[in-house]
């Protein structure tokens, strides 16, 4: 029997939520939307439990047996990892599932860094934030990147052998955002707007190398990166400095700070990504079934 491909995914969140969303659209596999719906819902639930807005009754053990089926191999597992709060507490994360994709048996296997995975060949398929690739091999030239097209173009072949493939549409945007005492009178908040600005710009810390990437270097000559203090909302800290760069869906919660909605500059989605080197026949098979259909602006191999 051959062996079900590989592919890598995030344990938990958005973008687990849309790759599991994509897979069940696409699966040959009968009740596929059903398992993708329980695996779906158990993770909500457990997040409800992280975040304490849910008591469970029984211990982390005792709902992880409940939630794995021995009988069916090709089922949904789950897994328990430290969580990074205060004591390290346990916490139920998605592990794996096998499912028929196109005719092959593709294995869904949990990652805390999937793109990682695939960077040591670990993998030739997988799905993770696209924000990573900017922060982890897209090099910093004097021009941004705007879109997922661009991202490609930006990885040095040396660096790595990862490309994106396609974005899933689960889309949010790295948007600026500034106080309407610096933005110009009858002027924009955009790209433009920055190439003159000079003063302070918040950012969250781990997004300083994605934020130059997305600028470009000849934009963010002049700023001072700054970041919200411990348990400071982004928006309030950016309302504070007059200038930032945060993820937005509605702009509501910026616009309650006083803060005008500039330039969506980068598209914050989950990505089916490959490794080059590790692709063939069958690899390419389970990518074609992935991405048919997709919105065409963002298949970049086709």
């Amino acid at each position: 029997m051959t062996e079900p491909v590989p592919v890598a995914v995030p344990r938990k969140g958005r973008p687990l939520e849309a790759v599991l969303e994509r897979v069940a659209a696409v699966a040959d596999t009968e009740n596929a939307e059903a398992t993708v719906d329980q695996v779906t819902s158990v993770l909500r639930y457990e997040k409800a439990i992280t975040k304490g807005k849910q008591t469970a009754e029984k211990g982390s053990y005792e709902r992880l047996v409940e939630y794995s089926d021995p009988a069916d191999p090709s089922g949904p597992e789950f897994t328990l990892v430290r969580d990074d709060r205060e004591g390290k507490p346990r916490r139920i994360v998605f592990d794996s599932l096998t499912v028929e994709l196109g005719g092959t048996a593709v294995h869904l296997v949990g990652r805390e860094e999937p793109f990682r995975a695939l960077r040591t060949h670990e993998f030739a398929l997988g799905f993770d934030a696209a924000d990573l690739v900017l922060e982890e091999v897209v090099s910093l030239g004097p021009e941004g990147v705007s879109n997922l097209a661009a991202v490609n173009e930006r990885i040095d072949p040396t660096e790595s052998d990862v490309r994106v493939v396609t974005g899933l549409g689960d889309t949010v945007y790295h948007t600026l955002l500034g106080t309407p005492e610096v933005v110009p009178s009858g002027g924009e908040l955009d790209r433009g707007f920055l190439t003159t600005y000079e003063g302070a710009m918040c950012i969250s810390p781990r997004y300083e190398r994605l934020v130059e990437a997305v600028l470009g270097m000849d934009a963010v000559r002049g700023i001072e990166f700054v970041y919200p203090e411990n348990g400071q909302e982004e928006e309030a800290a950016i309302a504070e400095a007059g200038v930032g760069v945060y993820l937005t869906v509605t702009g509501n919660t910026a616009r309650d700070h006083g803060l005008v909605l500039g330039e969506q500059l980068f598209p914050s989605e989950t990505v089916l990504l490959e490794n080059t080197a590790e692709v063939d026949a069958e690899i390419e098979a389970v990518r074609s079934t992935i991405t048919g259909g997709l919105r065409e602006e963002t298949e970049l191999w086709a």
